[in-house]
């Protein structure tokens, strides 16, 4: 049996139960068992120490949009890497994406990935099933059973559904299963042989560019869809002004839609493909500030309603090539937190905010068929992040635990660190300069 763990010392932020307080936090038995102040002591029983003094006790971060590239592409990332990348980062559930080899489109595939996940997880992995069979746009897949073999969403991420019939009927019938739709919004007719955001730098660099609108029209089409259908609609990074004003006035009508940013889209512009950096080729691409301003100002009014990584990993060869070449993704696990504290430290967003979108408002969107996730509340899984938001450290991706190097913050000093992970009341992870109380 697990032995019961006292965090004490610690500032405690909790959105789902709206707690922000000095305090200890008991778990046992893979539940929290208690939550109290510094003054007050917790149950008697036996329980290993963690101080967390100087640091953030918050619910385990949920993201739910990655890539662990198994089945098929095992030498860019596996469910075991991945996850423990994840875990380094203080996520304590994943959601993965369905564009492996094969495709993530049976229900099959989604025993093989709970599977793999069970024995060599770190974390909690929780696998998002195709819309289309080898998300070709061509054929639904079989939802319902999916949906009954553990499927949480559906996607063809990296691909939209280019079939609006097709996308029509998956909506009608994920309503049955009460699951969302993610759709990856980009309009390939005009996105076609465009790597980067298209605008001045584009230029400047000689290369083909992808307008807002690639993004913004399968936005607009996609939530007329939701609003005939009344299914539930998540637009997965949304990296545009126009996407989140469409968002917004969607939500305004009561249309069932959510949406995610990513921590490059909220910290990151075009200008980091300049020298024509591989690592900052992703898609949708790096857009302008004012983009990064809509989005911060969705995350603050609500129209953004979570943060997810959009985690990437390509191999090193993937990347050492020719701008054009290259694929697009970022490794995004291990410097998500550091990122987005950026915006804290700017006082752009408030970090109970921050928390709320990686805790709270993801669990929100799953639901409770998962466990009670994203809170500290007592009796709910003993998920647990602690924090250092003052730690200062150097992005070095050669100590990634992911495969993936592909990030474009390599070398560069980031605020805010993750200090220990706790999943289902084990620590999963913990800074070897992060103290233990003893017994």
């Amino acid at each position: 049996m697990t032995k019961a763990i006292l965090i004490k010392n610690g500032h405690i932020i909790d959105p789902s139960q709206n707690i922000d307080q000095a305090g200890s936090l008991l778990l046992k038995n893979g539940k929290v068992a208690w939550l109290g102040g510094n003054d007050e002591k917790p149950p008697a029983t036996d329980y290993e120490i963690l101080d967390a003094r100087g640091c953030i006790v918050c619910p385990g971060f949920i993201d739910m949009h990655c890539h662990l590239r198994q089945p098929g592409y095992e030498e860019k990332e596996t469910i075991a890497s991945g996850s423990r990348a994840a875990a380094r980062s203080g996520f304590t559930t994943i959601c993965c994406m369905p564009n492996t080899n094969p495709h993530l489109d049976n229900r099959a595939a989604i025993d093989y990935v709970k599977s793999v996940a069970a024995k060599e997880g770190a974390i909690r992995v929780l696998p998002i099933g195709c819309i289309s069979i080898g998300s070709a746009s061509k054929e639904l897949v079989e939802m319902g059973e999916m949906a009954e073999a553990g499927a949480v969403a559906f996607s063809d991420d990296g691909e939209p559904v280019a079939d609006s019939r097709l996308l029509r009927q998956a909506m009608e019938y994920s309503l049955a299963f009460g699951l969302p739709i993610i759709e990856h919004c980009e309009d390939k007719a005009l996105s076609a042989g465009g790597y980067m955001n298209e605008g001045i730098i584009a230029t400047r660099l000689g290369l083909c560019g992808i307008p807002a609108a690639a993004e913004e029209n399968i936005v607009a089409r996609d939530i007329a869809v939701a609003e005939f259908t009344g299914a539930r609609l998540h637009i997965a990074h949304a990296s545009t002004a126009g996407s989140v004003e469409l968002i917004r006035q969607a939500k305004k009508k009561g249309i069932n839609i959510t949406a995610e940013a990513t921590p490059h889209h909220l910290t990151l512009t075009e200008e980091r493909v300049m020298g024509y950096d591989t690592n900052a080729k992703v898609n949708p691409p790096l857009r302008t500030q004012n983009d990064i301003e809509a989005l911060i100002e969705g995350l603050k009014d609500g129209t953004i309603d979570i943060i997810a990584t959009d985690h990437a990993p390509h191999t090193d060869n993937d990347k050492l090539c020719e701008f054009a070449l290259a694929p697009f993704g970022i490794s995004g696990f291990e410097t998500a937190l550091g990122s987005l504290m950026s915006l804290v430290h700017a006082n752009k967003i408030d970090i109970k905010l921050l928390i709320a979108k990686l805790t709270s408002a993801p669990a929100y969107i799953l639901g409770d068929r998962y466990g009670r996730l994203g809170t500290l509340e007592v009796g709910a899984s003993a998920d647990v992040t602690i924090f250092n938001p003052d730690t200062e450290w150097i992005v070095d991706t050669s100590q990634f635990a992911s495969k993936g190097r592909n990030n474009p913050l390599n070398g560069e000093k980031l605020k805010g660190k993750v200090m220990a992970t706790i999943y289902n009341g084990n620590i999963v992870y913990k800074e070897e300069s992060f103290p233990a109380g003893g017994n």
